[in-house]
């Protein structure tokens, strides 16, 4: 028995040293490539492609955790990083009127039709309502900051480590039901808000 645990805590730090050593190759690609299209030029251009990615990968697990795919992870926090991560116009639109009659129609339908309004709908449902009635300091100041970048990162990189914890390594990630969608959407979210803060180190950086 105490053999068993003690190669359950040994594989369990090997995990976390394999983890850990990706997330810094990974840190580090990312650094080398910004530089390289600092120098070049199209700045703009790679991130918001990868703004436009990060929230289609997030909706995209949204949407698969309150269908099929279960899973233990916080995905709620999935909630928070479409609101940080959220392109300009669809970010705009949403919290126009179209976005406050979505939100009206959301709770009417939960409040007076519970039973005509599915589960799945609870959070995207909760997305709109958050986009509407957000304040400007955090639609505006936060959002647009640095602030927004690290709480994105947060989100990516706890969503990675747990959904690598719970598939039993980064390998078998790739090897379940929907494991190669699921494991590259997930990176997405890492990979976008790694872009931006290391974009804006070197900015800075340029700048002394």
């Amino acid at each position: 028995m105490g053999r068993m645990e003690f190669l359950k805590m040994k594989t369990d730090g090997v995990n976390e040293e394999l983890l850990e050593s990706d997330l810094n190759e990974l840190a580090t690609a990312a650094r080398k490539l910004a530089k390289h299209a600092v120098s070049l030029g199209g700045v703009g251009i790679g991130t918001s492609i990868l703004k436009w990615l990060a929230t289609i990968a997030a909706i995209y697990l949204l949407i698969l955790d309150r269908t099929n795919w279960r899973t233990n992870m916080l995905t709620s926090l999935l909630v928070p990083y479409i609101f940080f991560s959220l392109p300009a116009v669809v970010f705009s639109f949403l919290r126009g009127q179209v976005g406050r009659w979505i939100a009206f129609i959301a709770v009417i339908l939960r409040l007076f039709f519970p039973r005509h309004f599915p589960d799945w709908l609870e959070m995207p449902g909760s997305l709109i309502l958050i986009l509407v009635v957000a304040p400007s300091f955090f639609a505006s100041t936060l959002r647009d900051g640095i602030v927004g970048i690290i709480i994105c990162l947060i989100i990516g990189a706890y969503l990675l480590q747990e959904h690598i914890r719970a598939s039993g390594g980064f390998r078998n990630s790739f090897t379940q039901s929907h494991g190669i969608s699921n494991t590259l959407g997930i990176i997405v979210l890492l990979v976008y808000p790694l872009w931006r803060l290391v974009l804006r180190m070197e900015t800075l950086h340029r700048c002394r």
